[in-house]
């Protein structure tokens, strides 16, 4: 499959075009609003979040509820964009004070800078429109479709937070994907531990009260992929650098790891490697899970175990230095956004962007044009896996 995304933070609309969905497949805008107000929930959030409310429409390859085969399109109006028509018009307007809300000042931490460098705007608002990660929602939008298209595969996936701020759940303490879904409904910050949710939203209120902000670490898990889905023949399809990439696509997303990740360095081989077992109920599989489903590129058929670090929000009420790109004076950076914490809502995000990639190396590998098709088909290679 393939995804394309356009449009900026106060212009009228994101969009999403998806190639490659199979035919067939049956969706409903709540499913995909439901993962959206998500997106725009969690302690530490901005007041951008009270502005908009996102909804799906979808203008082009769905009827009746069930996909065509052909591109589909998805919308999410932005609200804000009354108050921006002007200033965001793809017009040359006339009467228009075209300084208006110019930006030569870049933010420490954003794209504003570079972005300009590289494409000769002075001014910086045609970067920090694009680079916003109100782009997500966009991309959370497409994630909805790719989790309705892999729980028909009978794959399920969760997300949660770890650390924010340096606050952290015991980690590699696998929880169900039932378990996180019931867990992190009753915390505001998305953390699956009552007391550890309590110490994170007192980091975000310290850091609010300092003009500060705090990142944190998310863990996406997937129950039930198939083993042997990716490839280590190629580099370019090896599942885990798909996934990391996708990972590290997201705004302010600084790093992943896999399974224990990191922790391995700490360890003797002997103590990381996933041993291998065998039963007639379930073929070969693993007595530990430390490399987090995948193993040379593929998936193992044990739980898939990502994780990304979310830096701090770079704009900050405590101002930070920068340089005019225009009179080359030094000065301390506004506020552009006002989040102190995004974290909860990253989760969200991170999960889409796996949901993606699982569901593009799906269709990769089995390369059906129907969904009834796709789920014969990988039902099949589900017994095959078993009784090799």
């Amino acid at each position: 499959m393939r995804v394309l995304t356009a449009g900026e933070s106060h212009g009228p609309q994101l969009t999403a075009i998806i190639e490659g969905v199979p035919a067939g497949l049956y969706i409903t805008a709540k499913e995909i609003n439901e993962a959206l107000s998500s997106r725009q929930k969690g302690y530490g959030r901005g007041g951008r979040m009270t502005i908009e409310t996102d909804q799906v429409e979808i203008v082009g390859g769905l009827r009746y509820g069930r996909t065509l085969g052909g591109p589909l399109a998805l919308v999410v109006k932005n609200r804000d964009w009354k108050n921006w028509q002007d200033i965001m018009s793809p017009w040359d307007l006339e009467n228009v004070d075209k300084s208006k809300r110019a930006v030569t000042r870049p933010r420490p931490g954003h794209a504003d800078l570079v972005g300009g460098m590289k494409y000769r705007h002075r001014d910086l608002r045609n970067i920090l429109e694009r680079s916003s990660a109100r782009e997500t929602a966009i991309r959370v939008a497409v994630g909805a479709v790719m989790e309705i298209l892999l729980r028909q595969l009978d794959i399920e996936l969760a997300a949660h937070v770890v650390n924010i701020g340096g606050v952290s759940i015991q980690q590699n303490t696998y929880v169900s994907i039932q378990e996180i879904r019931e867990r992190i409904s009753d915390s505001v910050v998305a953390c699956i531990c009552p007391e550890t949710s309590k110490k994170m939203v007192e980091k975000i209120d310290i850091a609010k009260r300092e003009g500060d902000t705090v990142g944190g670490i998310v863990e996406v898990i997937v129950e039930n992929m198939p083993p042997g889905i990716g490839s280590y023949v190629h580099y370019d399809r090896k599942l885990d650098g798909k996934l990391a990439q996708a990972i590290v696509s997201i705004q302010a997303f600084k790093g992943v790891e896999f399974g224990e990740g990191f922790q391995i360095v700490e360890k003797f081989g002997s103590q990381i490697h996933d041993e291998i077992y065998y039963n007639h109920e379930v073929g070969f599989s693993r007595y530990t899970n430390h490399y987090g489903g995948l193993e040379g590129g593929m998936s193992n058929g044990q739980p898939i175990i990502v994780r990304g670090v979310m830096k701090p929000i770079p704009t900050l009420y405590k101002p930070l230095r920068s340089v005019d790109i225009d009179t080359k004076e030094a000065f301390e950076a506004t506020v552009e956004r006002s989040d102190a914490c995004a974290v909860p809502a990253a989760s969200i995000i991170a999960k889409s962007v796996v949901a993606f990639e699982l569901a593009d190396a799906i269709i990769e590998q089995f390369g059906c044009d129907h969904m009834d098709r796709l789920k014969d088909v990988v039902a099949q290679y589900r017994e095959e896996m078993r009784n090799y």
